[in-house]
């Protein structure tokens, strides 16, 4: 399949671009720094700066994977603003442009977050549960609407909404486990908050399989079988190191530090991947000691 991804050369998509190649397709990658992609992405990867560039040439996939990192700083009405651009606005350009081509692709996979259920508290959550509404719900519905309006076009759509990737190299992981090395890790808050989490190597897994499964459509859990709460992941996480724990980090000093992106930290979603299991989706890391190990040792 020829696939054109945006977001190729993030976390997950600088993998998933290599996964791809090994697969035999032919990739795409739409990039404000396309001379970059080769290098990041694989040396078979063509990289363009404007989708104009692609003119009419057939596509047989589209996986969109953009956004800017919801974690990496406060949310300052400005960064709010790069957060609503770099998923909305883009999601929104992307099925603009797939509509006014004649050759359209058979299947759009866009990413969307578990932060789309807001805080779930200790609810089980699957894709028919109701959200609870607030800043991260508004901002993954309109992504997820956005990517949806490809269906009008008789594209088949796949919504993955992504949990806490555990990675080698980048993500939350990274800026936890040197505190956490350093026997300077504890709970976050209470501890009783959930975190649905999954190895990248089931997420891009789960990437792929949609992109290929006819029969697959509209929204999945992209999370591990497994979630658990911040306390049982700060234990494990400090057994698997080899440190103790013992230091938490009270809710109050997060909320002073952080604001309002203090609640990625201190509220939480027990998310299960129920649409996945039920078509058959093999996950290879289903626990999360094992998960854990896997990448940091």
């Amino acid at each position: 399949m020829k696939v054109l991804l945006t977001g190729a050369t993030g976390l997950i998509g600088r993998r998933l671009c290599r996964q791809l190649l090994e697969a035999g397709h032919e990739l795409v990658v739409w990039s404000r720094r396309p001379a970059q992609v080769p290098a990041l992405c694989g040396e078979a990867v063509r990289g363009i700066a404007s989708l104009d560039q692609l003119d009419q040439e057939a596509l047989d996939a589209v996986i969109n994977l953009a956004g800017a990192p919801v974690a990496d700083r406060p949310w300052t009405q400005a960064r709010k603003a790069l957060l609503w651009e770099s998923r909305v606005s883009l999601t929104e350009e992307l099925v603009r442009w797939l509509g006014a081509r004649s050759q359209r692709p058979q299947v759009l996979v866009s990413a969307s977050a578990i932060g789309w259920f807001g805080d779930g508290a200790d609810q089980l959550l699957t894709e028919a549960s109701a959200p609870q509404v607030e800043y991260t719900h508004t901002l993954c519905d309109a992504w997820e609407q956005a990517a949806k309006r490809a269906g009008s076009y008789g594209i088949r759509v796949c919504v993955l909404r992504i949990g806490l990737v555990v990675a080698p190299d980048g993500g939350f992981l990274q800026r936890m486990r040197l505190p956490f090395s350093l026997g300077l890790g504890g709970r976050l808050g209470s501890g009783e908050q959930y975190m649905s989490w999954i190895h990248h190597q089931d997420i891009e897994a789960m990437l792929q399989w949609l992109m290929e499964s006819p029969d697959c459509r509209g929204v999945y859990n992209g999370t591990a079988p497994n979630p658990v709460s911040n306390l049982e992941f700060t234990k494990t996480l400090g057994k698997v190191l080899g440190r103790p724990t013992i230091l938490p980090v009270p809710g109050v000093a997060l909320k002073l530090v952080l604001g309002e992106m203090s609640r990625l930290l201190l509220t939480g979603q027990r998310v299960v991947p129920a649409r996945a299991q039920e078509a058959g989706f093999c996950f290879r890391f289903r626990h999360l000691e094992t998960a854990l190990a896997d990448v940091l040792q």
